[in-house]
């Protein structure tokens, strides 16, 4: 690829990664970590963390070195792009401010969209917060968008040009070998995902800002489930993985007398995740709100049916009765009947799950680095940010 005028061709880059810290439980930080784990030789990625696990005290320290960092790489020129990824709430908040900061010092900066509930975030937010958080995150070299409909929203949210936005989904790890999950007595569903609400108000502006409640559909699950046949429950399992109201989930588990159906665990690393997946017959996230779950693709990845909600960039990816089954947000019939399904059908369980890993092959980490690659030899090499003001 060629550079631009008076730069010699290049073929690698220098780049600056800020997002969430690694030791953070998410869907970003499992992206992070996949393209950090998986960058070729000639790529050179430095990740700071701008959001750890810590105190509100601690955290403040961990963005005030994510600035120094950025300012100290820029002005001396270690770095040829910066990779912001971000997401709603105060994520956004933070993330403004790096990006202000990559435009005074005319660094080339891709934003990373990540927000499942960002439609909600921001149209909650006071006019002049929009405005300013709009102007600057507007002034991007290149947008990355988790799926079509995602890439429509932020073109017109921050009246970018169409080739300033692009689509790229999140990845996935093929494992080389999946069980065939024949004959098995009982169907298990496995639920990946924060359990329960999470939204309420920013501390630091509750009286301005709400942010919005964004919930996987954990507590609609577990209902879901506990409404099914008789006949049919004791056929089949119920396993929850993740963090949040875990205690409130235990006890409405109790109060439904599924302790004998259903389990749930608390956040799992990527070895007990994968073995849970191996061992599940189904996938199951019922979520309001997404931008591509990496949950629903690691499933899939494991050959295993979907049952999901058609929110975000998910329509894009599973073709309801094709290689999986949508419901709607917050109906549990219509959850508990497609749970049904998949219980009294093996061959359908299997077919859906075949497909659903065949679906999601082209999204292998190899192909996403390799494409992510490319779009920071361009954003560094083909672009040059002018100045302008920003409000």
């Amino acid at each position: 690829m060629k550079a631009a005028t008076g730069r010699k061709e290049k073929v690698s880059a220098s780049v600056l990664m800020l997002g969430a810290g690694l030791d953070v439980q998410g869907g970003i930080t499992s992206v992070e970590k996949l393209i950090l784990d998986n960058a070729p030789p000639d790529l050179s990625i430095h990740h700071v963390a701008t959001f750890a696990k810590g105190s509100a005290a601690y955290n403040i320290q961990v963005f005030l070195n994510a600035i120094a960092v950025l300012i100290e790489s820029s002005l001396s020129n270690k770095i040829d792009v910066v990779h912001i990824h971000f997401s709603d709430r105060g994520s956004t908040l933070r993330k403004s401010i790096l990006a202000l900061i990559a435009l005074t010092l005319r660094k080339p900066f891709i934003l990373h969209a990540h927000g499942a509930a960002y439609k909600e975030f921001y149209s909650k937010l006071p006019r002049l917060v929009q405005r300013i958080i709009t102007s600057i995150l507007g002034r991007c070299t290149l947008l990355i968008a988790l799926s079509e409909n995602w890439r429509s929203y932020y073109l017109t949210l921050f009246h970018l040009k169409p080739d300033q936005v692009t689509v790229l989904r999140n990845p996935v790890v093929l494992p080389a070998i999946v069980p065939q999950r024949r004959g098995r007595q009982e169907v298990t569903f496995v639920f990946l995902g924060r359990i329960g609400k999470r939204g309420g108000a920013l501390d630091m502006a509750r009286s301005v800002v709400s942010m919005p409640q964004q919930d996987k559909g954990a507590f609609d699950l577990i209902r879901a489930f506990a409404a099914l046949p008789e006949q049919i429950k004791v056929k089949a399992r119920l396993i929850l993985a993740g963090n949040g109201d875990i205690e409130a989930a235990e006890q409405l588990i109790q109060e439904l007398g599924l302790s004998d159906r259903a389990l749930i665990h608390s956040w799992l690393d990527p070895t007990q995740r994968d073995q849970l997946l191996a061992d599940a017959d189904a996938f199951i996230l019922p979520s309001y709100n997404e931008g591509l779950p990496m949950s629903m693709l690691e499933a899939m990845a494991w050959g295993l049916p979907v049952i999901v909600t058609p929110v975000g960039g998910i329509p894009e990816v599973v073709t309801h009765s094709e290689n999986g089954l949508l419901v709607t947000p917050g109906h549990q019939e219509e959850i508990a009947q497609a749970m049904q399904q998949l219980i009294q059908s093996e061959n359908l369980r299997i077919a859906l799950g075949n497909a659903a890993r065949n679906s999601v092959k082209c999204l292998d980490i190899d192909s996403y680095v390799a494409s992510l690659h490319e779009l920071y030899i361009a954003t560094a090499y083909h672009a040059e940010p002018q100045p302008q003001e920003i409000f």
